[in-house]
């Protein structure tokens, strides 16, 4: 993917535990939320009890907190990808992290790619953990329009 493509927007996150992923992501899940968009979160790894224990500690209001919640924070990417399908289909606007290692994020990209076809009302944000592509870094932010920090979503 390269910031010139045109049939979606493209993101990145860097991180480096699933707290960090996670505390770096929820105000901008949050954001996304209230503006009614669908978040799906593609994972190698089951996030739920991570997300659990994050959230319990957050000033959220308790309803946001459930909202927050309710996504599907587990690696369940069959059911995840029948839900964009889905949400594809009833024209919903969703924003997708992939997070995993460099390869099962170029994988993931491949296959969302094919569902995704030519629809435009999807957002990608593809989720590096630093210690594996430290020395990358500069290399893979140059793919991206945009990228989510503490701070929120900066231009690159």
């Amino acid at each position: 993917m390269n910031k010139n493509q045109d049939t979606k927007e493209k993101s990145c996150v860097f991180y480096i535990s699933n707290y960090h992923f996670e505390m770096i992501s929820l105000p901008y899940i949050s954001k996304k939320l209230d503006e009614n968009k669908k978040i799906l979160i593609l994972t190698e790894e089951n996030l739920e009890e991570t997300i659990n224990m994050l959230i319990s500690k957050t000033n959220f209001k308790e309803q946001q907190k459930n909202k927050i919640l309710e996504i599907n924070w587990k690696n369940d990417n069959e059911n995840k990808i029948k839900e964009l399908e889905n949400e594809i289909n009833n024209q919903k606007e969703i924003e997708i992290f992939i997070k995993g290692n460099e390869e099962y994020i170029k994988n993931t990209n491949k296959n969302i790619d094919k569902i995704i076809n030519n629809y435009k009302n999807v957002k990608i944000i593809d989720c590096y953990n630093i210690e594996e592509i430290e020395t990358k870094i500069n290399n893979i932010k140059n793919n991206y329009e945009k990228i989510i920090s503490t701070i929120g979503e900066k231009n690159i």
